[in-house]
């Protein structure tokens, strides 16, 4: 199959790229810049010139696939209005790229985000939010899942908060980051809230899996680690760092402090026993070791 992939050469797409091409598939992957160009082409895919707002040239590299595999999203969250702007600009790109394929029966493959069930682990049972600071996200994938009555085998797989590999990634990589920055290996609230975690690699097989076999309109859960409380993730950055562990401010972490905060455990339950997706590489806790001070 030739899979056009967005956001081919980040942490998460570098190791989907990786899997599609070691199980026979091509790779024609979106590049916004030459350095990315050349990071595709190093890992044995096809670039594109442009950039996820650029709506035509989406179309154009739908157009030549037989199935797309939505990651790009932009990484400034650094203001509610800057975090509206990437949700605003992965939307009309997820519209414009499921028009293109709409009457094919070809797979998209767009990521969504583990949501929030009161009192227990979400399951793929549970609807995204649709309200709240990345409601858009929720909104645009229901709209891509919608496409299955319209002849698109849409599917979403939903990643935890913090998707790593070799200590990097996800909220957890926030966590450094803002520790590196601050000094203070910080957490919000007491610390016990959980965040579902997954190895960047064994995401990469489900999206494999999602774009081989998954039905139309169908959900899957990227999920290894069911929840890890936030002050053990913290607890290892500031070891690995050597800083202070304390509870900090949700407000540090800007217009995401709020989903910092919330207890978010999640299941996969359902997506291993159907697709078969087992986790096999390093948990989170463990991953994080190799945090360099």
């Amino acid at each position: 199959m030739r899979v056009f992939v967005t956001g081919a050469t980040g942490l998460i797409g570098s190791a989907v790229v990786a899997e599609l091409l070691g199980n026979g598939h091509s790779v024609l992957a979106l590049a916004r810049s030459d350095a990315s160009a050349r990071a595709a082409r190093a890992a044995g895919a096809e670039p594109l010139r442009g950039a996820l707002a650029d709506l035509d040239i989406l179309r154009a590299g739908a157009a030549q696939a037989d199935g797309v595999v939505h990651l790009a999203f932009g990484n400034d969250f650094s203001s509610p209005e800057a975090l509206a702007q990437n949700v605003a600009e992965e939307s009309a790109a997820l519209a414009a790229l499921g028009e293109e394929l709409v009457g094919s029966n070809r797979p998209l493959v767009t990521v969504s985000g583990t949501p929030w069930a009161p009192g227990r682990p979400s399951t793929e049972a549970d609807p995204v939010p649709t309200d709240g600071p990345v409601g858009g996200r929720g909104r645009a994938v229901t709209a891509v899942l919608d496409l299955a009555a319209r002849g698109v085998r849409s599917t979403a797989v939903r990643l935890p908060r913090t998707v790593h590999n070799e200590g990097a990634g996800g909220f957890a990589g926030l966590l450094t980051e803002t520790a590196r920055r601050t000094g203070v290996s910080g957490y919000p609230g007491d610390g016990t809230q959980r965040w579902p975690a997954v190895h960047a690699r064994d995401a990469a097989v489900l999206f494999r899996l999602a774009l081989e076999q998954a039905e139309a309109g169908s959900v899957w859960h990227a999920v290894a680690d069911e929840g890890d409380q936030v002050r053990d993730i913290a607890a290892v950055i500031g070891r690995r760092l050597g800083l202070p562990v304390e509870s900090v401010p949700e407000q540090t972490y800007g217009p995401i402090g709020p989903i910092f905060a919330t207890d978010q455990p999640s299941s996969s339950t359902h997506t291993r026993q159907t697709l078969g997706w087992e986790p096999k590489h390093p948990g989170l806790l463990q991953d994080l070791e190799n945090i360099q001070p």
